[in-house]
């Protein structure tokens, strides 16, 4: 039966403009203080430019990692500044593993958001955050450099796996059931909290790349060890959805809910081929900045050689209002995109990657 097929995009468009929360919002657990939606804040939406007005995307390349976000950043000063007002500062990296820097976010991109948050005034309270697909968050922030980098700013380090947390639905498209996932309630929590999405330029096995939309919406979900036992219980996985129509409606449908304030995209160093943890180097020297995270993401696709029409969860938010998927409607302060842009390889596995763009195949429990 082709029901994802069907009417999808229209399927995509209402959900998304219906609000996250009450599609998937079903109960909230250790958390408090929100707004109507059970677990979830009376946060804004997100923070793109209004229709009217070009998205304003920040492009900047040059031999210093921490000197072309810096650079990226005050080209956006006001804005950014203003959007910021009297939240607290989470920077979330993207450690998808706490051993390979490549694959991880670089402590000099850090070093360069927490220069800029200083020059405008916002770095006290600032923190860094994370929850690692793999081992603990803590394990990463000692390999790469980050406790040193937060001792020298006098930020902390936060484990979001030990963070408060509140209960959502993934989906699975193998039976088109939801399924619990448990999210971080600070990176919900939007009225209180302005996100800065540390991330990279980097291919990814099941959903074409990865970039400051990503990083948030998988970084959310916890890893907790099952009592009794020594493992744990990742909820990111329940995210992948079982394939790649799953993994891009989830990523599509919880966007509203689970997005950055701010997307400071590294792309010094990018990742190729088997990402988002095994691809090889791509020599690039270039950073993306904006707060429109949908259109920062757009102008990683562009500069990695992929239209981003390709990738389904960009192609699902094209439909929405939550930001610019159109280069025409923005406004590229610094090079041009096709100027900086790059061919990336897509790996071994990009034909299963696009098959969100033929209908799936569900098996409905009698």
């Amino acid at each position: 039966m082709n029901l994802l097929n069907k009417n999808r995009r229209e399927f995509l468009k209402t959900g998304l403009s219906m609000g996250a929360a009450a599609l998937f919002t079903t109960s909230s657990a250790r958390a408090a203080g929100f707004g109507a939606y059970p677990g979830m804040p009376a946060a804004p939406q997100p923070s793109a430019a209004p229709a009217a007005a070009p998205s304003r995307v920040a492009l900047t390349n040059g031999d210093s990692r921490t000197d072309n976000i810096f650079r990226a950043l005050k080209s956006l000063e006001k804005e950014i500044a203003q959007s910021i007002g009297n939240r607290r500062v989470i920077i979330k990296p993207n450690n998808v593993s706490t051993s390979n820097q490549l694959a991880s976010t670089h402590a000099d991109a850090l070093i360069g958001i927490l220069e800029f948050l200083k020059s405008i005034g916002k770095l006290d309270n600032a923190i860094i955050a994370e929850s690692t697909a793999m081992g603990s968050a803590m394990q990463g922030f000692e390999n790469f450099g980050y406790i040193k980098v937060a001792e020298k700013y006098k930020v902390e380090l936060v484990d979001i796996d030990q963070s408060e947390y509140i209960t959502i639905m993934g989906f699975n498209q193998s039976d088109a059931r939801p399924y619990p996932v448990r999210v971080s309630s600070m990176l919900t929590n939007q009225r209180d909290n302005f996100i800065i999405s540390a991330c990279m330029l980097k291919t990814h096995d099941r959903a074409v790349a990865t970039m400051s939309i990503k990083n948030i919406v998988f970084g959310a979900p916890l890893k907790l060890q099952t009592p009794g036992s020594r493992g744990f219980a990742n909820d990111k996985a329940i995210l992948h959805g079982g394939g790649a129509h799953g993994i891009s409606i989830n990523l599509a449908m919880l966007t509203p809910l689970l997005h950055p304030s701010l997307a400071v995209i590294d792309g010094f160093e990018g990742m190729e081929g088997r990402g988002p943890i095994g691809g090889t180097r791509v020599d690039h020297r270039v950073c993306v900045v904006s707060t429109d995270y949908l259109a920062a993401d757009t102008v990683g696709a562009h500069l990695m050689g992929i239209d981003p029409m390709d990738i389904g969860y960009l192609n699902y938010l094209a439909s929405t209002n939550v930001g610019q998927t159109d280069l025409s409607k923005m406004e590229i302060l610094g090079e041009p995109v096709e100027k900086l842009a790059k061919k990336y390889n897509l790996g071994d596995s990009i034909e299963r990657q696009l098959e969100w763009k033929t209908p799936a195949k569900v098996t409905f429990a009698t």
